[in-house]
């Protein structure tokens, strides 16, 4: 039997790479949970400086457009705030500094949950394979999140420790909970609008894409629209 999570979290914090890929990953989600009531933060930690494949776009430029269109898609999605760490495409790694960096926001914001990729998730069929800095994000957020920024002795700096309750991994081979996204899907869709820069002028393939993949995981939670994730319950909750 298919779990639909019902239950809307008081805060939460979406940990991705690149500057669309919360609203590709879990957007519906986010915007039920911020209509609900829910104080969604979002962390960007990549520029987004080489989302282009035309050679004459100056990475500086495109990283500069790109962040406008973070702060527009989170007035649709109606997010609280978010961070934009600047690291370079591709150069994303798991190592000390990075997870400082998310161990400083997690203790700021205290989300009762956290949505990050699913770093396990590295082949899709035979014509796809999950790109570096989403693993890398995946895997040193889960590393931020449990121990570090639980424990006061990791990064003491980084404020005072604080426990997440609960994570939820998206774009995940294994989903075992959906969340109900009928009534946000087009919140979704026109978050994802706001990222011309890698959509075009209409982006409907891309809205077709979304529609269909979310239908897809409809149909295994038994609803019109869905977003699966594999949840990792840290506390009880």
């Amino acid at each position: 039997m298919a779990e639909l999570v019902e239950t809307v979290p008081e805060s939460a914090l979406a940990v991705y790479a690149h500057p669309d890929d919360s609203e590709v990953s879990c957007g519906g989600t986010l915007a039920r949970w911020a209509a609900a009531g829910c104080r969604v933060h979002v962390v960007v930690c990549a520029r987004g400086d080489k989302g282009s494949s035309d050679p004459n776009v100056k990475p500086d430029q495109l990283a500069k457009r790109r962040a406008k269109e973070v702060a527009a898609a989170g007035k649709v999605i109606g997010v609280a705030g978010h961070d934009l760490l600047g690291h370079d495409d591709g150069e994303l790694v798991n190592d000390i500094a990075f997870r400082r960096e998310l161990v400083t926001i997690i203790r700021r914001v205290q989300p009762d949950v956290v949505v990050c990729p699913d770093p396990t998730a590295v082949f899709f069929g035979q014509s796809y394979f999950n790109h570096h800095d989403h693993r890398e994000v995946g895997f040193a957020t889960l590393d931020a999140v449990s121990p570090a920024a639980s424990s006061p002795h990791y990064f003491p700096e980084a404020g005072e420790a604080h426990a997440v309750s609960c994570v939820y991994l998206s774009g995940t081979l294994e989903p075992d909970v959906w969340v109900d996204i009928s009534g946000s899907l087009d919140v979704k869709a026109e978050a994802l609008q706001c990222h011309q820069s890698q959509l075009g002028e209409t982006g409907e393939w891309l809205r077709l894409f979304v529609r269909d993949r979310a239908e897809q995981s409809g149909r295994q939670a038994g609803v019109a629209y869905a977003e699966g994730f594999r949840r990792l319950q840290l506390s009880p909750g």
